[in-house]
């Protein structure tokens, strides 16, 4: 897909728009449709989820749970990309779900939602990198042991994980052109790369499963001796068994974050949203079925000698050799996708620190390379904070994911369901889901209050400090400071979304520390804008 010129007409109204938002255009606008969609579509990587959390589906739910758990999922998440498509095609902004909520909130309460909304993605985008980038570490560890004597440690792994952050942080900071190509590349590997290693693993497999296998079979490894099935019921550990799905299908507000990079954003950013959670629900069905048709041994795989299911898979089907070239392939994919998940993270914390809720200092994009180095490697700094206690937890990653499925779905349930109870508010773009609006809206804030229960509970027994679930305790930080700080201080100064371009006429400089507090204070700034721009 060509990139339109620098001068065309919808750059300029794209522009146009964002100045009606309240800002100037300072991030480089040159991603198109494909650009965008890419991102988020490398973002989900089907084959990094899948991947990363085969060994936690195959022990909660087994093949059964993985295989349903994934087509209800994917239909349910797809309200939710429908809903957050229609808001991004009105508020095309790098912001993303805070901005939103803000501007669809009723008067004197745009900071409160925009607040709220802001903290839980905030923690929600550098968790989703912590669990992508910190499973690409185990994924290295795990496939340097075959064919060798390397013994994957704690310690070794979070070495790698440091080692992967640094590489993001550098393609992201001073490659901002190469972020384009390797978008493409993107594409092409989670496309074609996952169909062919998909196609290949089915054609290879000497001995391949019934469909009762993979589309009944209930498995319960979720405790010794006796599993959450025994102790509460199967449906309890069926609804646990999901998260492998959610997770992986999680991150596409990363079409809103680019959409002040993307030319005509007010229809190509929501389209980017649709495509990505589209093709990413088909291209994951097919390479999840592959991968449960294909297991020569279920006992085995579940409690494989390499430490990891999927290379157990590979190395029963292909060999050592041949499990290696394709890991190979599978941990490029997920670089690629940890990559991309720290450029969302970085335009997101851009765009919060823009107006107000984070450090002015973040708010800053490098004049040479057009990129906001600064909230690039804050992202990569709290990602490797939030892995630390896999040094001493054995759930800690699957804690990781949890906390970074359940921040981002509220925040994205947020701004729908304030559109929900306000509609007057929501003047709509180009994509308009017209009377379905509401229902649509409806149905994806009961799937999101659904999961976020669910991922708080406990999945192995018994519970110790070994096993212990903490995304509640997390989640619960977050709350606590989230709400606190509002009501302690930041509903003094907090209106929401920042008025960059009133506030340059006003003579203010936003970078400058308390400016933007005392300029409202003096009443030089409504804090907040509104859908039309008006």
């Amino acid at each position: 897909m060509e990139l339109e010129p620098e001068s065309t007409p919808k750059r300029i109204q794209d522009e146009d728009r964002l100045a009606q938002l309240g800002y100037k255009q300072e991030l480089k606008r040159d991603w198109s449709l494909l650009h965008n969609f890419g991102v988020s579509f490398s973002i989900i990587s089907v084959i990094t989820g899948i991947t990363t959390l085969f060994q936690y589906g195959l022990i909660t739910g087994g093949p059964g749970v993985m295989s349903v758990g994934w087509i209800v999922v994917s239909f349910f998440t797809l309200f939710v990309g429908f809903s957050m498509a229609e808001i991004v095609s009105a508020i095309p902004t790098s912001g993303g779900p805070y901005f939103w909520a803000a501007i669809l909130a009723p008067q004197g309460r745009e900071g409160f939602f925009s607040w709220v909304t802001g903290w839980f993605n905030f923690t929600g985008q550098f968790a989703v990198t912590t669990g992508i980038t910190f499973g690409l570490a185990n994924l290295i560890s795990t496939t340097a042991t075959v064919k060798t004597s390397y013994e994957p440690t704690a310690g070794k792994t979070i070495g790698i994980y440091a080692a992967l952050l640094v590489s993001h942080g550098v393609v992201n900071s001073f490659g901002v052109h190469l972020l384009r190509y390797l978008n493409n590349s993107s594409i092409i590997l989670h496309s074609i790369g996952v169909s062919c290693f998909a196609i290949a693993l089915l054609a290879k497999a000497p001995v391949h499963q019934s469909a009762k296998f993979v589309f009944a079979t209930f498995y319960d490894g979720t405790g010794d001796p006796i599993g959450w099935s025994q102790r509460a019921s199967p449906a309890y550990v069926a609804a646990c068994g999901v998260l492998m799905s959610q997770y992986t299908i999680t991150g596409f507000d990363a079409s809103a974050h680019l959409s002040e990079e993307t030319t005509n954003a007010s229809w190509n950013a929501p389209i980017g949203v649709l495509m990505s959670v589209g093709c990413s629900a088909i291209f994951g069905f097919f390479l999840l079925i592959s991968l449960l048709f294909s297991i020569q041994d279920f006992e085995s795989t579940v409690d494989s000698e390499v430490g990891q299911p999927v290379l157990q898979i590979l190395v029963d089907v292909f060999g050592e050799n041949g499990a290696i070239a394709l890991m190979t392939l599978v941990m490029v994919c997920v670089w690629h996708c940890g990559l991309f998940s720290m450029t969302s993270n970085s335009r997101m914390m851009f765009g919060f620190s823009r107006d107000g809720g984070l450090p002015q200092f973040f708010n800053k994009v490098d004049a040479r390379f057009k990129s906001p180095i600064r909230t690039i490697w804050l992202a990569a700094t709290l990602s490797f904070l939030l892995a630390i206690p896999s040094l001493g937890s054995s759930v800690a990653f699957s804690a990781a994911t949890s906390i970074a499925t359940i921040g981002l779905y509220i925040s994205y349930g947020l701004p729908i369901l304030v559109a929900i109870i306000w509609p007057q508010n929501f003047q709509k773009g180009p994509f308009n889901l017209r009377f379905a609006s509401r229902l649509v809206g409806l149905v994806a804030v009961c799937w999101i209050c659904f999961i976020s229960i669910i991922f708080c509970l406990p999945t192995t027994n018994p519970v110790d400090d070994q096993t212990l679930n903490y995304t509640p305790v997390a989640v619960g930080i977050v709350a606590v400071w989230t709400f606190g700080s509002w009501f302690l201080w930041a509903r003094k100064w907090f209106t929401g979304p920042i008025r960059q371009i009133e506030a340059e006429r006003a003579g203010i400089d936003i970078s400058e520390p308390g400016a933007l507090e005392e300029a409202e204070a003096e009443g030089k700034l409504k804090g907040s804008v509104s859908v039309s721009g008006q």
